[in-house]
């Protein structure tokens, strides 16, 4: 196998890996040497990730029966919760609907999966969960970003509190703060802003800009971090909230 085997021996649990960070950390657990399971709602997506150290299958985390049959059939060491959604508007935008909506699948999901993982992973003797929150969150604000920026803020403190509260048992949990980052679904905002802009040029340069280095980063580079903290390499690190964001919030 290529590479150190990082994740020898270890096997990992991701959320909303068809795509974009998900499927760039799937691949890069299973280089790594790791079991991984690869999960998402959208079962074509899922259908290209052929490595054969990744078995995929579909998963719903708003969905209580799913999220304890997912633990049981993969009993995880690696936990990443991956899967979220990023809403366009301001408060005065926000309906009731969306701001459920925000809630119930970038916070409510990570504590159904980690509620359901824990008590394996502490009989184990150990765990790493991996958070999925976001620059924008308690670190900065960015326009338009509101139920976003209060529902990955939560993230961060629930991954403090877990972190305080599991550390004697073996378990480390962080999360990850990326900046703005290539994927699908950041194409499709694209597009979206596009429209109200008139120019899908004008709107690349929107997100573009507010990154110093001039650039938006790749999956892959967000993957990497993700594997340091699902590896041994990382044991000293938790509750921290890592930012990755080519410099934004400064």
């Amino acid at each position: 196998m290529a590479g150190s085997a990082r994740l020898s021996g270890k096997t990992a649990l991701i959320t909303a890996a068809g795509q974009g960070i998900g499927r760039a950390s799937a691949l890069a657990m299973a280089a790594e040497g790791a079991k991984v399971f690869a999960t998402d709602v959208n079962d074509d997506a899922l259908s290209s990730l052929t490595d054969p150290n990744i078995e995929t299958f579909h998963f719903d985390v708003l969905k209580q029966a799913e999220v304890e049959a997912a633990i049981a059939r993969t009993s995880p060491d690696i936990l990443f919760n991956c899967a979220g959604f990023v809403h366009h508007g301001s408060i005065l935008d926000c309906s009731d609907a969306d701001w459920d909506f925000a809630f119930n699948l970038n916070v409510r999901a990570m504590y159904a999966t980690m509620k359901a993982a824990l008590p394996g992973m502490i009989a184990r003797g150990g765990g790493s969960i991996i958070n999925m929150s976001s620059a924008v969150s308690s670190v900065i604000a960015a326009p338009n970003r509101f139920a976003y920026g209060a529902s990955k803020a939560a993230v961060i403190g629930m991954t403090k509190s877990v972190a305080k509260d599991f550390v004697t048992k073996g378990i480390r949990c962080n999360c990850i703060c990326p900046g703005t980052v290539e994927s699908p679904s950041w194409h499709d905002r694209v597009t979206a802003l596009g429209k109200e802009l008139g120019s899908y040029e004008a709107a690349l340069e929107q997100f573009v800009s507010r990154q110093p280095m001039g650039r938006v980063a790749t999956a892959q580079e967000i993957a990497a971090l993700v594997v340091y903290l699902a590896g041994d390499e990382s044991a000293f690190t938790t509750g921290q909230a890592h930012i990755i964001d080519g410099g934004w919030a400064g």
